[in-house]
């Protein structure tokens, strides 16, 4: 079989390698001593970058302005993105606006996707529940009113981005309907939506009446929300209903987190080369001392069983490919690896740095501050495990 990458992917990477390799990650504060978040907003200066070098509608098909390319294609970048920590909404916008391309009704998709492949319209996903451990789509409910208007009670937390987007992406679950329920079914664009129990998503704008917004501080000390939603009515437009819109967006918003944390992993691996190679002990580099190399060659194998996973959670997104366990299997198996591989390379990279590693004004500590928020980001290795254990015992292997 041939696993190499498609030229098309490969030109996506190459152009991410050229916009992120002037990016410092070493150029923010050190979240411990600032008393509050890094910076107010993403890095508007690197998303124009990206906007400008066509990576922001990779995904997206050409009728919108975009190269119609896939989750691999996205990957890639992401993976290039966290080598420097990059400030963006990459991933959240990428995967709120393939959502809408795939389950968004005609008007919505012309209204979006076009603007937000250029960086003027930023989408982001509430995607963590109430406290970051429920389910996100149990956090908030919806109930759409007669004349098609959805009203939307509930609370999610950790939400990334919130305070500078121009849409949160909610995912609800609706409520009975209402006494009129019969003639709002009949709203075109709005589906079969009497019953109860289904999971819709509400593209909901920022500063829109009946939304509070709380300020969070995330692990790497970026500012995050809790939104609060209290009966905050949403036009019938921005909401999308269609089965597995939700599922499809969590699983690509996973494997993307799987990108990142590979990237990052990649990039402390080299950091940890750098410095055993040139630090020396008793007259030798680190390097050579074989407890420091077999730590070393441990935490590449991490990576590359990270780096195998996660293309092939990608590529079942990507490709549709049927598989013996749904694709929701291949995305745990990789957030599985990417949350316990992560954490074992920062903490094999704080050992073999020693003091250094704990010096505030090298770049390691934000690394480790990073692979925590991702280990723990839509789940740690226990709930995919979990996950992963539910599926194998609803659908046995042969």
């Amino acid at each position: 079989m041939d696993f190499t990458f498609t030229e098309e992917q490969q030109a996506a990477a190459e152009a991410a390698r050229a916009v992120f390799g002037g990016v410092a990650p070493d150029g923010v504060p050190s979240p411990s001593l600032t008393p509050g978040a890094v910076a107010d907003d993403f890095d508007r200066a690197l998303w124009a970058r990206l906007a400008g070098s066509d990576l922001l509608s990779l995904v997206l098909d050409p009728e919108y302005g975009g190269s119609g390319l896939d989750a691999i294609a996205l990957c890639l970048v992401l993976r290039e993105s966290a080598k420097v920590l990059a400030r963006v909404p990459l991933l959240e916008n990428s995967a709120a606006a393939v959502t809408v391309q795939a389950h968004g009704s005609e008007a919505l998709r012309h209204e979006l996707l076009t603007r937000a492949g250029r960086g003027e319209v930023v989408l982001t996903v509430a995607a963590h529940g109430r406290s970051g451990h429920d389910p996100a789509e149990l956090a908030v409910t919806a109930r759409r009113e007669a004349d098609g208007t959805w009203v939307l009670d509930g609370v999610q937390t950790a939400v990334p981005w919130a305070h500078n987007a121009d849409f949160v992406v909610v995912p609800a679950t609706t409520t009975a309907p209402g006494p009129d329920a019969a003639s709002a079914a009949g709203v075109p664009g709005t589906g079969d939506l009497t019953g109860a129990g289904r999971v819709v998503l509400a593209l909901v704008p920022r500063g829109h009446e009946g939304v509070v917004l709380a300020e969070q501080i995330s692990t790497t000390g970026e500012r995050l929300a809790e939104v609060r939603l209290e009966s905050a009515r949403i036009a019938g437009r921005y909401v999308v209903d269609a089965d597995g819109a939700w599922e499809g967006l969590r699983e690509l918003l996973t494997t993307g987190t799987c990108a990142l944390a590979l990237g990052l992993g990649e990039a402390v691996l080299r950091m940890t080369g750098d410095y055993t190679g040139k630090r020396e002990q008793f007259g030798y580099p680190l390097a050579s001392f074989q407890a420091v190399a077999v730590q070393a060659a441990d935490r590449y194998i991490d990576l590359r069983a990270m780096e195998a996973t996660l293309w092939q959670a990608a590529w079942r997104i990507g490709s549709g490919a049927s598989g013996a366990l749904p694709t929701a299997g291949d995305v745990a198996v990789a957030k599985i690896w990417a949350s316990e591989g992560v954490r074992r390379v920062v903490q094999t990279a704080q050992h073999l740095h020693g003091g250094f590693g704990a010096d505030v004004d090298y770049p390691l500590h934000r690394y480790h501050a990073w692979a925590k928020h991702l280990e723990l980001s839509l789940g740690p290795a226990a709930a995919h495990e979990e996950a992963l254990g539910d599926l194998l015992a609803a659908h046995p292997l042969a």
